[in-house]
């Protein structure tokens, strides 16, 4: 289980369903001389109870859980999100009817009134949340990865071993002991011969062509295929989800990892955002 691949719509959904819970608790409907139980007082409500709050907690449990399971896994030939969306429209539509139904020797309550905005934000993000940028984003951002320095390039002055401030001493020579308090510098010994130095074999550099992993973002839902060559995608990259990029094939295929931890070949990386 990945937190960081809830999106901003399941925050939505969260706070719907914590919204409901209080709302549960609180007068489903109200008069002038006193008020009236809650919605968990069956004899007076009869269904209130079970077609909208209860229908409304199995449908936000579903629409979170099915963000962390695999979209093949299915309940009588439907993912989880689906059953989610189905129950969190049913629960609005109770709760409406719930507020047109109500009696007129009576008012409406506060737990009446929250219990439909919940299960309408509910019914809301299930129905239209993957289709609204601001609901699709990620709810917590992915921590930015710390900027590798170029191949080949030098630490900058200060930042060598030691205290701060060190001055870093050229490749090659020998560092100059330390004197003691109050006393002078001990003369450092003389370099090796020419001779000696040319018969040294140099360090041969490492490739300059070598990949570096790197984080990126799509700019559309794409597929994510087996590294064994399989037609059929392992996953699906979301829009505003940062991914790894850990290995390159060819010009234009990256071998990508998920936050879960699957890896897969991505074809397509036109117009990726590098981060």
């Amino acid at each position: 289980m990945n937190i960081r691949s809830l999106t901003r719509g399941d925050g939505v959904v969260i706070g719907a369903a914590a919204l409901l819970f209080i709302a549960s608790f609180l007068d489903f409907y109200s008069t002038t001389g006193g008020d009236l139980p809650s919605a968990w007082d069956t004899d007076a409500y009869r269904l209130v109870l079970p077609s909208v709050f209860l229908i409304g907690f199995i449908a936000a449990g579903l629409l979170i859980a099915g963000r962390f399971q695999p979209e093949t896994r299915k309940v009588l030939g439907l993912p989880l999100a689906a059953w989610g969306t189905v129950l969190a429209v049913s629960a609005a539509w109770s709760a409406l009817w719930a507020l047109i139904t109500c009696p007129s020797t009576i008012d409406l309550g506060a737990g009446a009134i929250l219990a439909f905005l919940a299960t309408l934000a509910l019914a809301g993000v299930a129905v239209a949340g993957a289709k609204v940028p601001a609901l699709a984003g990620q709810l917590m951002p992915e921590p930015k990865p710390a900027a590798a320095p170029p191949y080949g390039g030098q630490p900058q002055p200060g930042a060598g071993y030691g205290y701060p401030g060190a001055q870093q001493q050229p490749y090659g020579t020998t560092p100059q002991p330390v004197p003691p308090y109050g006393g002078t510098p001990t003369p450092a010994p003389a370099p090796a011969p020419q001779d000696a130095a040319q018969h040294t074999p140099a360090p041969t550099p490492a490739p300059a062509g070598d990949f570096t992993p790197f984080w990126f973002a799509v700019p559309v839902a794409r597929p994510l295929f087996a590294e064994d060559g399989s037609p059929t995608p392992i996953a699906e990259l979301a829009p505003g989800t940062w991914y790894l990029a850990v290995e390159q094939r060819g010009a234009a295929t990256l071998v990508a990892q998920t936050q879960d931890g699957r890896r897969g070949v991505l074809n397509d990386t036109s117009g990726i955002q590098r981060g």
